[in-house]
C-alpha cells in the first residue's frame, strides 16, 4: 500500500499502474519510432520510381504466369479434341470396313442360297429337304421375316435439369435405368403371349442369343445396343397385347417404370420388319464306339462352346425345352420362356400405350 497524496488515504499500487495505462495510451517504443521517422528526409524521387518499377515487376510477373497457364490450359483441350477426332476418325474407318465385309458376307449367303435352292428344286427330294431347310430357317431367326406385331419401347429416365451435362451426376439411381433384366423380362414375356420373331433395336433374337449387362451397356448377342431400346414382335396383335399384359412380371416393371420415370410403353403395328439373325458355326456329333474313350471338345464335340445355347439368352436345340434366362428364341415345338428373376418392386400399373399409327 501506499499514501495518497494531499493526506487523501491509502492508494493501491494497481490502481496507479491503471492511472499511468489510461494517461499513456501510446508505449514509448512507438513513439520514440515516430519521432525518428518524423526527422529523416522524405525520399526522393528515385526510391519512389523503385517502388513503383518494382510493383510492375511483380503484376508483369503476376500477368505472364496467367497467361502461361491459360495457354497451357487451351492447349491441352486443344490437344485432347484432336485425339478425340483421330479416334472418331479410327472408328469410323474401322466400322466402314466392318459394313462393307458384312455386306460381302450377305452377298455371298445370297449366292449360296440360290445355288443351293436351283440344286435342290430339281428333284422331288430336294424339294422336299428344301421347304424342311426354310422352316428350320424360319424358326431359328437365320431369314429375314414381315408381319404385324406389338412394339415395345423401354428407354432411362430422362436427365434431371440440375445435374451436369458434362460429367454427369454420379448419384444417379440405378433404378432410373433400363437394365439386361429389364430387356429379359418383355422379351420373356412376348415369347409367352406368342411371338413368332422378336428383335431388339433390329438384333435378331436366335436360340443361342444373350442378352447381358456389361459396364454401361446392354449386349445383344454380343452386340451392344444403346437407349431406347425398341422390342419389335411378330405375330396376332391383339392376341400379343392381351397376354403380354397378363405377365406378372411385365406388371412389375412397369410400376417400376412408373416409380423411378421410366419409360415403358407399346403400341400395335401393321407391318414390322425383322432382319436376319447371326448364324452359328453347325457342329456335328458322332456316336463312340464300345470300349472306345469318349471324345473331348478337341475331337469336336461340342462342350459348352458355340455348339450349346449361350448362357444368358439362348433357347436348347430345336425340339422341346424351355429357354434359358436371358431372353432367348423359345425352342420351336413347345416350351415356355424362363423366369426372368425379379423385375422390381412395383403395384398393379401397366405400360403406356401408344397412340395408334
Amino acid at each position: 500500500m501506499s499514501a495518497a497524496p494531499g493526506g487523501g488515504g491509502l492508494r493501491s499500487a494497481g490502481a496507479s499502474l491503471l492511472d499511468q495505462v489510461l494517461a499513456e495510451t501510446l508505449d514509448p517504443a512507438y513513439t520514440q519510432a515516430a519521432r525518428a521517422r518524423e526527422g529523416r528526409p522524405p525520399p526522393g524521387p528515385a526510391r519512389r520510381a523503385g517502388r513503383r518499377l518494382a510493383v510492375a515487376l511483380v503484376m508483369a510477373a503476376a500477368g505472364l504466369l496467367a497467361a502461361v497457364t491459360y495457354h497451357l490450359t487451351a492447349a491441352g483441350a486443344e490437344g485432347r479434341q484432336e485425339i478425340r477426332a483421330a479416334l472418331v476418325d479410327d472408328i469410323g474407318e474401322a466400322q466402314d470396313v466392318t459394313d462393307g465385309l458384312i455386306a460381302e458376307l450377305e452377298q455371298a449367303r445370297v449366292d449360296v442360297a440360290t445355288a443351293r435352292e436351283a440344286a435342290l428344286a430339281a428333284s422331288g427330294e430336294g424339294q422336299q429337304a428344301l421347304r424342311a431347310l426354310e422352316d428350320a430357317e424360319e424358326m431359328a431367326g437365320a431369314v429375314p421375316v414381315t408381319g404385324p406385331g406389338l412394339l415395345v419401347t423401354l428407354a432411362d429416365a430422362e436427365a434431371d435439369t440440375d445435374d451436369d451435362p458434362v460429367g454427369g451426376d454420379p448419384e444417379t439411381d440405378p433404378r432410373a435405368r433400363i437394365r439386361d433384366d429389364d430387356i429379359q423380362v418383355v422379351v420373356n414375356a412376348l415369347w409367352a403371349a406368342g411371338a413368332e420373331a422378336v428383335s431388339i433395336n433390329d438384333q435378331r433374337l436366335s436360340p443361342s442369343t444373350a442378352i447381358r449387362f456389361a459396364g454401361e451397356a446392354v449386349l445383344v448377342d454380343f452386340r451392344p445396343v444403346t437407349n431406347p431400346y425398341e422390342i419389335s414382335a411378330i405375330g396376332d396383335p391383339d392376341t400379343l397385347r392381351s397376354q403380354f399384359l397378363t405377365v406378372p412380371e411385365v406388371i412389375a416393371l412397369a410400376g417400376t417404370a412408373d416409380s423411378f420415370g421410366l419409360r415403358f410403353d407399346f403400341g400395335e403395328r401393321d407391318s414390322l420388319s425383322l432382319p436376319a439373325g447371326r448364324t452359328r458355326e453347325l457342329r456335328a456329333a458322332t456316336p463312340v464306339p464300345d470300349g472306345a474313350p469318349a471324345a473331348g471338345p478337341a475331337d469336336g464335340a461340342p462342350a459348352g462352346g458355340e455348339g450349346a445355347p449361350a448362357e444368358g439368352g439362348g433357347a436348347p436345340a430345336p425340339g422341346g425345352g424351355t429357354p434359358a434366362e436371358g431372353g432367348g428364341a423359345p425352342a420351336p415345338g413347345g416350351g415356355t420362356p424362363a423366369d426372368p428373376g425379379t423385375a422390381g418392386s412395383g403395384g398393379t400399373a401397366v405400360p403406356t400405350p401408344e397412340a395408334e399409327p
